[in-house]
């Protein structure tokens, strides 16, 4: 077989971030050998096999780039093993948090994430997040250790955002949903509210995802034909206009980091309240008191970018039935479409024209 160096797509919309737990160098007298051999000799309490599911999960690297088990290492090649934790956060322990569990069988669970909560326990947010809930809503289940990144949580969405998520039970069904999120065959749709009147009614967004050289904590698009950052595809469908905003339904082709939030913001269009994209600023609209009032009024109903996970399908890991899933909106953004629309019942078409 050919070595190859993949491009592992994101499975966490949160925060891309992985940490390093063993580097290794390879010495200057090193003759090629296949990296999962090379990982098996240094980590000598892991298995082979162990390894090349790290490998396929993206978590082996050589020279700061995710690779296949097959890859050859060489002379002064740098092999880390990379964690979605830090590394001196050892232990996720369980937390007596609350679930809403949409299902659960032996392989899954499908959840549904309310705004506010963290995903996976990362700098600043150690105790209180999704993964220590399912530890213990799991802590029976002997064949789950929630520190073992061999299963959990498939992907991520952001710590604001709610809706569905998918976490698996075993080894193998995660490795199998994993491969499904790293095919596009999933899924998945988010409802959003975005600053401005659309003019499509329906349209494809693509442009490479990279970090914001000038704020670290935001994703930005890059210009068409660039080399750097990730490919990323988002779909959308209007779905209800409101004048000054417009619910949209987005579906994603790949999952990138923020990437419906940086998308919409490169066409013009920032979540609404998003404060990251500018979305907490009054991007549309008369200048009149009434309605600032109006749109304040609207951010501390939703305190926090406008944006649910509202669907989620793939093919059960050992049934191999299509599973589809669909949350309905949470409180807070349903009552801001609400109070749009009274909004809107009290205006004119005529008060739109921009």
């Amino acid at each position: 077989m050919n070595e190859e160096i993949i491009e592992i797509e994101e499975l966490e919309e949160d925060s891309e971030q992985l940490y390093e737990h063993f580097r290794f160098v390879a010495d200057p007298g090193q003759t090629p050998v296949r990296v999962d051999k090379f990982m098996c000799e240094k980590l000598t309490h892991s298995s082979r096999n162990r390894i090349q599911k790290a490998a396929e999960e993206g978590f082996i690297h050589v020279n700061e780039r995710p690779v296949k088990s097959n890859y050859k290492v060489r002379p002064g090649d740098v092999v880390t093993l990379m964690l979605d934790r830090p590394r001196h956060e050892l232990s996720i322990l369980p937390e007596d948090i609350p679930l809403e569990i949409v299902y659960e069988d032996d392989q899954l669970m499908v959840i549904n994430k309310p705004a506010g909560m963290v995903v996976h326990p990362g700098a600043g947010n150690f105790t209180g997040t999704l993964v220590n809930a399912i530890a213990w809503h799991l802590r029976d289940l002997k064949s789950f250790d929630p520190n073992d990144p061999e299963v959990g949580l498939v992907h991520r969405i952001d710590k604001d955002t709610s809706g569905l998520l998918v976490a698996a039970k075993t080894s193998e069904a995660k490795s199998r949903l994993g491969l499904q999120f790293f095919n596009h065959e999933t899924h998945r749709s988010y409802l959003a509210l975005v600053w401005a009147n659309m003019q499509e009614d329906e349209g494809r967004i693509e442009g490479n995802i990279a970090r914001d050289p000038r704020d670290r904590l935001r994703m930005t698009v890059l210009p068409p034909g660039s080399d750097e950052g990730k490919p990323a595809v988002t779909h959308y469908r209007v779905v209800e206009r409101f004048g000054y905003v417009t619910l949209v339904e987005c579906r994603l082709e790949t999952g990138r980091t923020h990437q419906i939030r940086a998308h919409m913001k490169s066409i013009g269009h920032p979540l609404f309240a998003d404060e990251r994209y500018g979305g907490t600023e009054i991007l549309r609209g008369n200048r009149s008191s009434t309605y600032k009032a109006f749109i304040q009024n609207c951010f501390k109903l939703c305190p926090r970018q406008a944006l649910h996970a509202q669907t989620l399908g793939f093919v059960h890991p050992s049934t191999h039935e299509q599973m589809d899933f669909t949350s309905e909106l949470p409180a807070d953004l349903a009552q801001l479409i609400e109070k749009w629309r009274h909004y809107m019942a009290g205006t004119t078409n005529d008060t739109f024209a921009e």
